[in-house]
């Protein structure tokens, strides 16, 4: 299933939906049609556990398009937001996850060339997300190199504490698209939570695929685009550090729980790597995509011009 959180209107508050032929479901709605309980909200869909996803997808199965009286609206008229529009925890990122991304960090901005023996590990607060469409904020202030990473994300579903490898992929809800977005100038010593972690540089979308559908996550290509030209493009069968080495390695020493976050790294292409190097500027439209997912595009936009620097 593709799972979102949509508005109807601006000023509607977020509801769960479904994308089923081109329509947006909504998930109470429905479930109040067959007489099952669902949540309006995505993180509580989450916390309900893999037997809901089952119940929801079988439903949808048996009811074969005919959905009673559920609210269902072309997905073009609809406002689609982060899927989880404030994750409770910081989104747990990945670096230096893409052979050929170690090499261009090294020579561009001063990364180790030795190959990582474990996973580099950051994060990015709640604050920094915002969904598709949104703008990345760029402050002329804070940076003069903005750069673009696309990633997949990792979506937790069950809590996971010191899971073990060949377990690690039933801990996962689903799937989705996110961009690192990264002030590379603005790195503090080192320290990547500042030049990673201000607001809006987690554009997050547009959906989330539910794990079911998505059996082997080390092989779907990704990309993407700065003004409809490609940028980045490989495939997650390249990551050093696979979605299950990630997730058991992350719980060796932190719980993870439903609706947490794994940014799982990026390949190579980064603005930083490139002969001249590339940042992104007000006026710009960046795109990223995750094959069967999505796509997730975002204006960038002056953020003092704004007033929401």
């Amino acid at each position: 299933m593709k799972l979102v959180t949509y508005k109807v209107h601006i000023e509607a508050a977020p509801r769960l939906g479904v994308i089923r032929d081109g329509l947006v479901l909504d998930v109470e709605g429905f479930g109040a049609e067959i007489g099952l309980m669902l949540p309006d909200r995505m993180l509580d869909f989450i916390d309900l556990g893999p037997y809901a996803v089952h119940q929801l997808s079988s439903a949808l199965g048996a009811a074969g398009g005919d959905w009673g009286n559920a609210l269902a609206l072309p997905l073009e008229t609809v406002t689609l937001m982060a899927p989880i529009p404030r994750p409770r925890k910081n989104i747990f990122g990945i670096g230096l996850n893409y052979l050929d991304h170690v090499t261009e960090s090294a020579k561009a901005l001063d990364t180790s060339p030795d190959l990582p023996q474990q996973p580099v590990v950051f994060s990015k607060p709640p604050t920094a997300v915002v969904g598709p469409g949104d703008p990345v904020r760029h402050d002329g202030n804070m940076t003069q190199q903005l750069d673009w990473e696309v990633e997949l994300a990792v979506i937790i579903g069950t809590r996971a504490q010191r899971v073990a490898r060949d377990k690690a992929l039933a801990h996962v809800f689903g799937y989705s698209v996110i961009v690192d977005v990264s002030a590379r100038d603005n790195r503090r010593a080192g320290q990547w939570i500042f030049s990673k972690g201000m607001d809006s540089y987690a554009p997050f979308g547009p959906c989330i695929v539910t794990a079911d559908e998505i059996p082997d996550p080390q092989s779907l290509d990704l990309w993407l685009t700065i003004n409809g030209v490609e940028k980045q493009r490989s495939n997650t069968a390249k990551m050093l550090f696979k979605v299950d080495e990630l997730i058991a390695d992350l719980s060796t020493g932190i719980t993870l729980e439903p609706g947490d976050i794994i940014a799982s790294g990026t390949p190579e292409g980064v603005g930083a790597g490139r002969d001249p190097q590339e940042w992104m500027w007000p006026g710009d439209v960046m795109e990223a995509h995750v094959e069967g997912i999505g796509s997730l595009r975002n204006p960038i936009v002056d953020a003092r011009e704004t007033g929401t620097g």
